[in-house]
């Protein structure tokens, strides 16, 4: 040993077994000879009587007191106390946390990182790390602020109310624009298919001599309408209704009631036609254009018609049925003849007004004799 040791006595109260006389059992010798012959530098020292301590038991007469342990050989000796452990910030402890899995700090925070990790009842998945709100400071917010901050990003009720608003005004304007292509394109084309249908029928029917001329049911067809200015061939049927006649792409005859108009066979007359100008068909969309002396030819089974364009009216009245006696105010006629009057609706895709346009037959032709010269150029 290195270091100062200070002497120790003996258990019993004596520095050496000398005190006894000389001898280790009271000075007496064995077979003729003292113990305390050989040198007492022979014996072997006992080097430590406190060999009990080591089990931690307390020397005899001292058991009211509490025993310390000796320190260690290199810690008898006045050494310089090591340094304490540096402070370290919240900041600090909580990446030393995150870097090493384990928290820092008594147990109080680790319990508290426990719960953080496990949940309240120390179960379960950990919760996602919400990140923490600042204020502008850079400050941490606290919970009412932060509820108050989450409560003004909220929409109030005037941006609502416009978001609804524009919702449906833009709901309603794709309504819009479905009806205006319903109306616009898919109405003519399903006109033009139903108009086509019913012209080859009627055709086929004088081919094989099933038509007869009379009397027609409301919507039945029973002539075809030339137009060869503006390529316009179409059925004439019975009647001016829109579902039964008008819709399906025809042109009807006014042939009911107060507007009744003769046919075109009669001797004297005025055959009165309505046709759509916009769409379901729009047979009679440019009839504004025809000049005086275009032609406009009915074909019946029998016969051909042909009328020579004569004058126009740009806009009337819907009421103004007088456009329609058999002889028609304002289309420049004084007596009875055997007149064709078109009829539609004006300004374009409007039904406000209507525009008529007025003919005056100049030859009636056999259907044996072939076209009329109209239809052949």
């Amino acid at each position: 040993m290195t270091a100062l040791r200070p002497e120790r006595e003996d258990l019993y109260g004596d520095a050496s077994y000398e005190s006894y006389g000389g001898d280790a059992y009271g000075g007496e010798s064995f077979g003729g000879g003292s113990y305390t012959e050989k040198p007492y530098a022979e014996e072997p020292r006992v080097e430590e009587p406190y060999a009990e301590e080591s089990f931690g038991r307390a020397p005899a007469g001292a058991e009211s007191a509490p025993y310390v342990p000796p320190a260690d050989d290199e810690t008898v000796a006045l050494r310089i106390p090591d340094p304490p452990p540096p402070a370290i910030s919240a900041s600090a402890a909580s990446s030393v946390t995150s870097a090493t899995g384990s928290p820092q700090g008594g147990r109080a925070a680790r319990r508290k990182a426990a719960k953080g990790r496990h949940g309240r009842h120390g179960a379960g998945a950990a919760p996602e790390a919400q990140p923490e709100q600042e204020s502008p400071d850079g400050k941490p917010l606290s919970r009412i602020e932060a509820r108050r901050q989450a409560k003004a990003r909220k929409p109030g009720a005037a941006v609502v109310a416009s978001r609804a608003l524009g919702e449906v005004f833009i709901t309603t304007g794709v309504l819009m624009l479905l009806f205006v292509s319903y109306q616009l394109w898919w109405t003519n084309v399903r006109a033009h298919a139903q108009a086509d249908k019913e012209a080859s029928s009627l055709q086929n029917d004088w081919a094989s001599g099933k038509g007869a001329p009379g009397t027609f049911e409301p919507g039945q067809g029973f002539a075809l309408l030339h137009i060869p200015k503006l390529d316009v061939v179409v059925p004439i049927a019975e009647g001016v209704s829109n579902k039964k006649v008008l819709d399906k792409g025809m042109v009807g005859h006014y042939s009911e009631g107060a507007l009744k108009t003769a046919m075109p066979d009669a001797k004297t007359g005025n055959f009165a036609l309505a046709g759509h100008r916009n769409t379901h068909g729009e047979p009679f969309r440019y009839i504004n254009k025809l000049s005086q002396g275009d032609a406009i030819v009915v074909e019946t089974q029998d016969k051909y018609y042909v009328y020579k364009m004569t004058s126009t009216l740009p806009v009337t009245a819907p009421s103004n049925t007088s456009v329609i006696d058999p002889v028609p105010k304002g289309s420049g006629f004084t007596t009875a003849g055997r007149y064709i009057t078109l009829t539609t609706c004006t300004p374009e895709f409007t039904s406000k007004y209507r525009l008529i346009v007025w003919g005056k037959m100049v030859e009636e032709r056999p259907r044996s004799k072939g076209k009329p010269d109209a239809l052949v150029q």
